[in-house]
């Protein structure tokens, strides 16, 4: 089937998008040696080939692509990336903007017509960019039988304890945005669960309100939230059973490969929109390859 052609929204000479496109040649795309089909409009006279609707399109180096994306997830930081491959750091940047961008388009349609969530354990994972007197917060949604991660929302919030007056000098105000992310992410869990889902949290007393407002049918369970005992281990519990096993493994899971996640590291996240794509780019390798879903 031939496609129609890319100026067919944009221009009036186009109103036959597909009877006016005919095949042109082709070309050895040079990345990786593929022969690419070429198409040129009749009506607007503009060429174009199958390379044009691709993600990838005008990417070099697309051969990279699958190596780059398992570094990434593995723990390996965008400058260690780019030193183990010997391409230009610039070039591993861009890779993961357009990974974590085509990542977070993904996310929320993967699961939309599979089978609905019965049982859904939610909490917030705590981070920072830049400095420890900004910190940002990743709400984070797991199912509960598969560790499959539903969804996440990445938000800024004020520094805390100690750090909450330094910040303030430092940085000034810093604004609360925890709360219509939350929302947001709960908004959107409610079109995949079941309407008497069964939700796990800790006692944080903000998740009541916005369980009761998206899930009025649901059962909220909440659990008094421990300390980890022993250092490397994330966010799992001291000893004994975990009722929230599976977020707290997930969440240990994180830390333990993406590397802006380490508990003790030089890798940090310069800008929150960055960790969004790279906790994105992860989750879709935690669903489908680690889950082997």
């Amino acid at each position: 089937m031939k496609p129609r052609c890319l100026c067919f929204n944009s221009s009036q000479k186009c109103s036959n998008p597909r009877t006016s496109v005919v095949a042109c040649g082709f070309y050895r795309r040079k990345s990786d040696g593929a022969k690419i089909q070429r198409y040129k409009c009749q009506a607007c006279k503009k060429s174009f080939s199958d390379a044009s609707f691709s993600f990838c399109f005008k990417q070099k180096k697309r051969q990279l692509n699958s190596t780059i994306f398992r570094l990434l997830v593995g723990g390996f930081s965008q400058r260690r990336t780019a030193l183990e491959l010997n391409i230009n750091r610039k070039t591993v940047v861009r890779k993961f903007i357009l990974m974590g961008q085509l990542a977070n388009f993904i996310l929320p349609s993967l699961y939309k017509n599979a089978e609905k969530i019965k049982i859904i354990e939610f909490d917030d994972l705590e981070t920072f960019e830049h400095s420890k007197c900004k910190p940002l917060s990743a709400s984070l949604a797991v199912e509960c039988s598969s560790r499959r991660i539903l969804g996440f929302r990445v938000s800024q919030m004020p520094a805390k304890g100690t750090l909450a007056a330094l910040s303030r000098k430092k940085y000034g105000p810093r604004k609360d945005e925890r709360k219509p992310a939350r929302r947001s992410l709960m908004q959107e869990l409610s079109k995949i669960a079941v309407s008497d889902v069964v939700i796990k949290s800790d006692e944080n007393p903000h998740y009541g309100p916005d369980v009761k407002r998206y899930f009025p049918n649901s059962k909220h369970l909440t659990f008094k939230g421990r300390r980890g005992c022993v250092v490397g281990q994330g966010e799992l519990k001291r000893g004994g059973f975990d009722p929230l096993f599976s977020l707290n493994h997930t969440c240990a899971m994180l830390r333990a490969n993406i590397n802006r996640l380490f508990r003790r590291t030089w890798c940090t996240t310069k800008r929150a929109e960055r960790l969004k794509y790279h906790i994105a780019i992860y989750s879709l390798y935690h669903n489908l390859v680690l889950l082997k879903n």
